[in-house]
């Protein structure tokens, strides 16, 4: 069974809606897909009435956008209800969020000598219910200045630059609790994207903790990871009796993120993940 277990949609930092993320999946085989939007669940609704009009399956994910220091350490989580740890956690993102916001904003006009403000950032803010997320901010800033959104995100906005701010963010032992407290299952996402200044040591060895503290699955199939990588992330899960998941990391056209790209056939943990979820 195709599937794909990692897209966005506008209620995080993709383009397009959660029916239109479906639509595609439909377009490009995938028979099983999961929408994990960083931070949030508020498209799971949608995503899930378009997969039955279509004849899709569905899983209910998110994407906890994690960090260690500066470095980007994502945790997904599969199967996570919407209940009181999921709503105290969104409540808690959404404030944190916005006071994110309000530091990468300043620090990008300071650095620019432009007058950027909240209320030109929340007009890219679409689905309100959703928590901020840095490429509104820098959406807004690559309007005034005509710019791309990929190139000045990586110029000024990606960690270690100038107008990165990760306040209010969660730890990946955050993430691992919080998931788990939403009744899902939690995933290393991306694990060649996790660069820590102890280089790939301290990637193994961070992996390796987190095998230790309940990690259920890793995502060894990702559109950025080498032949290699995926080699070695596929090993580590076996070590771990860890389940294996993939998916495109799909945001928006043009980009070289493809939806049902790499190829990951989810038939050996498929029952595991509707069991969860719910088949729809």
């Amino acid at each position: 069974m195709r599937a794909d277990l990692h897209l966005h949609s506008l209620c995080s930092d993709g383009a397009f809606p959660p029916a239109e993320v479906a639509r595609r999946v439909k377009e490009a085989g995938v028979e099983l897909f999961s929408l994990t939007d960083h931070d949030n669940m508020a498209g799971a609704g949608e995503a899930a009435r378009a997969a039955r009009e279509l004849g899709l399956r569905f899983v209910r994910g998110i994407e906890i956008s994690a960090y260690l220091g500066g470095a980007k350490v994502h945790v997904l989580g599969y199967g996570c209800k919407e209940n009181g740890a999921y709503s105290d956690f969104l409540e808690e993102r959404r404030r944190g969020a916005r006071r994110r916001a309000e530091d990468i904003v300043k620090k990008a006009n300071a650095v620019l000598g432009l007058d950027v403000t909240m209320d030109e950032v929340e007009g890219y803010h679409v689905r309100g219910e959703a928590p901020l997320h840095t490429m509104h901010a820098v959406r807004a800033f690559a309007k005034r200045l005509n710019a791309d959104m990929g190139a000045l995100y990586r110029d000024l906005f990606a960690p270690g630059k100038a107008a990165f701010s990760d306040m209010y963010r969660p730890s990946p032992a955050d993430a691992l609790r919080a998931i788990h407290a939403m009744g899902g299952l939690a995933v290393l996402a991306h694990p060649a994207q996790i660069v820590l200044p102890s280089g790939e040591a301290g990637r193994k060895a961070l992996m390796e903790e987190f095998a230790g503290r309940g990690l259920d699955g890793i995502e060894c199939y990702h559109s950025t990871h080498t032949a290699k990588e995926t080699e070695e992330f596929l090993a580590f899960a076996k070590r771990h009796n860890l389940f294996v998941t993939g998916g495109s990391d799909f945001h928006a056209d043009g980009r070289s993120r493809t939806v049902g790209k790499p190829f990951f056939d989810a038939a050996h943990i498929e029952k595991l993940l509707l069991s969860l979820a719910g088949s729809v």
